[in-house]
């Protein structure tokens, strides 16, 4: 490591920082600028849609030789090259004329450099850093993901609604000319490794392994039997990657990724937890936000407000959680973390309603958010304590891969059980106001169908029956995707207290 960097200074950090903050970004601010998208590149929302899932897709698809190579080119000079690669993608996609254009330069371009950024994110950290400053670097790296996911729908709608998406890639591109002026700033480290102990056929194993279990994922709320065969098929896929790793190490060879390092409890039970964490956040969001727009009708700028008590909850909670690892251990504060994002659920869980108001949300959000912020800020310090510098690298892959696949996840697993959710909420509302029609499937579907097409709130309010209706169906809907997140953050509890703690 270069030594003119002194470890006092947080410059490094804040490089690493905002690369990550903007890979996450990107994943989340045009959520809510779908429509004028659609209409300035003349396409259609499910071509957009595509391209946003092709983005997670190919990041998720290109992180473990990511991870690979920072040991063959050096962690910084990846990092670097992933965030001039990143500013390519980014103005593209802000010059885009067409939807082409769009794909090529954000899922594409973007999606490729964000996977050269993101593992070598923790790396740098893990190298630059050690004690107590470790711990509170790694913190901020590792929520900023999380609070980029949870403050890109406020940001998308500040810019759809004043300027354009366009301006959203502007103020990325902005953001990758300060990390390239800055880069004298990060240290320097030197590769160990060459390039011909780059594993290609494993590479190829892993990359598609990771396209079918993504594309499975992403899929799952469209056709479900086709997402799962591809899900298996991506499984499948993965098993034979391990084994093939294995072997190659056996017989001398360096693999891609060297699966001894999944014998350490902390990297293999934190590495769920965060796939566990991201999984439970990005789905709760999504679900809140489409609550927000479908039911209360906020716009793109005041449905970002509204979550912005969560992001809040996030950021606080996780500056002051290295704090605590004095007093407590870190698998302690994580433990109430999950505790306080459980209490989080329950609270909101009986907020929704036709008559629902954004205040009524705050204190539910912010207490899930303040809980997430304990968890994630202390998860990937406390799942690469144990583990030596050689594989630094490595393990930063499989921790980062674990994040992007609970991002992936949750959108589609909570699109899943929004589907359910309406289902029981209108057996529910039968039973109660249309007795007569209880068991009767053909009612139920025909319910499920006018329920889906319904556009206006007001339209539903000019009927008492229909609103008491449509009141109990939205009230079992998202009670029930509250809950499921609640048993999510208890399996996350119960994992938590499998961690062996850092030792001080």
């Amino acid at each position: 490591m270069n030594k003119t960097i002194k470890e006092h200074s947080w410059v490094p950090l804040i490089i690493v920082a905002l690369a990550s903050f903007i890979i996450a970004l990107d994943a989340t601010f045009m959520n809510v600028s779908i429509s004028q998208v659609v209409a300035d590149l003349n396409t259609d929302v499910s071509t957009i849609q595509m391209i946003m899932s092709f983005y997670t897709l190919i990041t998720a698809a290109f992180m473990l030789l990511s991870a690979k190579l920072q040991d063959i080119v050096g962690k910084k000079k990846l990092f670097l090259i992933g965030a001039a690669l990143y500013g390519v993608g980014t103005f593209t996609a802000a010059i885009s004329s067409s939807a082409t254009m769009l794909f090529i330069g954000w899922s594409v371009i973007e999606g490729i450099a964000g996977a050269l950024m993101m593992p070598a994110t923790v790396s740098i950290i893990s190298g630059t850093y050690s004690g107590e400053k470790r711990t509170v670097a790694l913190a901020i790296v590792g929520v900023m993901g999380a609070i980029a996911a949870a403050i890109g729908p406020l940001f998308g709608g500040v810019m759809t609604t004043f300027l354009s998406w366009r301006y959203g890639f502007a103020c990325e591109l902005i953001i990758v000319f300060i990390i390239l002026l800055m880069q004298s700033k990060i240290p320097n480290f030197v590769p160990t490794e060459s390039k011909s102990d780059l594993d290609i056929t494993g590479a190829l194993i892993s990359f598609v392994g990771l396209v079918l279990l993504v594309l499975g994922i992403l899929s799952l709320s469209k056709d479900i039997t086709t997402s799962v065969a591809t899900i298996i098929l991506g499984l499948i896929a993965l098993v034979g990657f391990a084994l093939f790793e294995i072997r190659r190490k056996r017989n001398g060879k360096v693999p891609l990724l060297d699966m001894a390092l999944f014998k350490d409890r902390n990297l293999r039970v934190g590495s769920i937890i965060l796939l566990l964490s991201y999984l439970a956040m990005g789905g709760a969001l999504f679900a809140v936000s489409l609550f927000l727009q479908s039911v209360l009708e906020l716009n793109a700028f005041n449905t970002g407000l509204t979550t912005l008590p969560l992001t809040m909850g996030l950021l606080i909670f996780a500056v002051l959680a290295p704090s605590l690892t004095g007093k407590m251990k870190h698998k302690t504060i994580m433990a109430i973390g999950c505790i306080m994002s459980i209490a989080g659920c329950m609270l909101l869980s009986y907020q929704f309603r036709l008559d629902t108001s954004t205040l009524d949300l705050i204190p539910g959000l912010f207490v899930m958010g303040a809980g997430l912020g304990f968890l994630m800020a202390l998860c990937t310090d406390i799942s690469l304590v144990n583990i030596s510098k050689e594989s630094q690298n490595n393990a930063s892959g499989i921790n980062t891969t674990s994040q992007t696949l609970g991002e992936s996840l949750g959108t589609a697993v909570i699109g899943i059980i929004l589907i359910l959710g309406v289902f029981g909420g209108i057996s529910h509302a039968v039973d109660i106001y249309a007795p007569e029609y209880s068991g009767n499937e053909t009612f139920h579907q025909e319910a499920y169908d006018y329920f889906q097409k319904v556009g206006s709130i007001n339209e539903i309010k000019e009927n008492a029956t229909i609103e008491d209706i449509v009141n109990i169906i939205i009230q079992d809907t998202m009670a029930f995707v509250m809950q499921v997140t609640a048993i999510i953050m208890g399996i996350v509890f119960i994992l938590t207290l499998r961690l062996q703690d850092k030792k001080n």
